[in-house]
């Protein structure tokens, strides 16, 4: 089959074509005929050489699938052989043939295309693992979402929107800041010519949102800090802003924040088929309802994942950019 492969640390152009071996799946496990798979930041990290698969993993990049099941244990999950599935997966999406944990697959929502679909399991995992169970966003509670733009924030804001939240998405232009807006997001910020504390502070009446998810960390801390409500919850899940942050504890004692984080990649397989069940029930009928839908900035042919990876990284998109072998 064809695959991509990293063939050392360094920018887009060392992601390599190559020939490789058709995977075989294990217990548990089965086996896709890719229609198309998602690009995501931990693919980038991977691929600069700083962040590893997890034990086990394949060494090829990508995080999620679309296709049909052609082989495996499609029992595990509830499916049949010819299935039109999107899937997490540890590793090895950008290739003609992934192998995927049957219950970390879920089904096409109806009325979505198998290759847009790819575009659905990384940010729906992500957002509802960080968003509503580890952040517990609750009724008539307020979220933030930083880099309303990128896929993870074009699907929290859609969620979040369709199950009666207010939402608020930081972005770094005008032109997202509409783009965020036509989702759902009750006010896009451009985070170049607006400060988004003040902007959040004064819509709010001063309460502040309950939730914020973050993607930035570093100097974003202390001033999530000051826009989050008291009893809020901060969730960091990327560092993209860096690593380290100042804070003043007093805030989180006098307000009883919770300062918390996770990545999802090197979670259990159980931990994901935890998420997909409640994906199944609560999101996938808002999908098949076209409530949500993936936001798809530009689709690339597999073996053009270098320039693909570049436009990931230029930030010149509004939502997923995905590959079709």
């Amino acid at each position: 089959m064809l695959a991509i492969e990293i063939s050392k640390p360094g920018g887009p152009d060392v992601l390599a074509p190559v020939e490789r071996a058709i995977p075989e799946p294990g217990p548990g496990e089965v086996l896709i005929r890719v229609a198309a798979a998602g690009i995501n930041r931990p693919d980038v990290f991977q691929r600069m050489g700083s962040y590893a698969p997890p034990p086990g993993a394949s060494d090829l990049p990508g995080l999620e699938v679309s296709g049909e099941i052609v082989a495996g244990d499609v029992q595990a999950g509830g499916f049949r052989i010819g299935d039109a599935v999107c899937a997490l997966t540890p590793g090895g999406g950008y290739a003609e043939y992934c192998v995927a944990p049957a219950s970390n697959c879920l089904p096409v929502p109806a009325g979505l295309s198998v290759i847009d679909a790819a575009g659905l399991p990384e940010t729906c995992f992500t957002v509802w693992s960080n968003v509503f169970d580890r952040g517990a966003l609750a009724p008539g509670e307020r979220l933030l979402v930083h880099g309303g733009a990128s896929g993870i924030g074009t699907t929290a804001i859609q969620i979040a929107h369709a199950l009666g939240h207010e939402v608020y998405a930081t972005v770094g232009s005008d032109d997202k800041v509409r783009a965020v807006e036509a989702l759902g997001a009750t006010r896009g910020i451009n985070y170049r010519t607006q400060d988004y504390v003040d902007v959040v502070k004064t819509a709010t009446n001063g309460r502040g949102v309950d939730v914020i998810l973050d993607m930035v960390a570093g100097d974003y801390i202390n001033r999530n800090l000051r826009c989050i409500a008291d009893d809020g919850r901060i969730v960091v899940i990327a560092l993209l802003g860096g690593g380290k942050a100042e804070i003043s504890m007093s805030h989180i004692l006098l307000r009883r924040i919770t300062l918390t984080g996770s990545t999802l990649r090197p979670r259990s397989v159980e931990f994901k088929a935890q998420i997909a069940q409640s994906l199944r029930e609560r999101v996938w009928p808002l999908i098949g309802q076209g409530r949500i839908k993936p936001v798809v900035h530009a689709t690339f042919p597999l073996r053009e994942a270098a320039q693909a990876h570049a436009l990931m990284e230029s930030s010149g998109h509004t939502g997923k950019i995905l590959l079709t072998p």
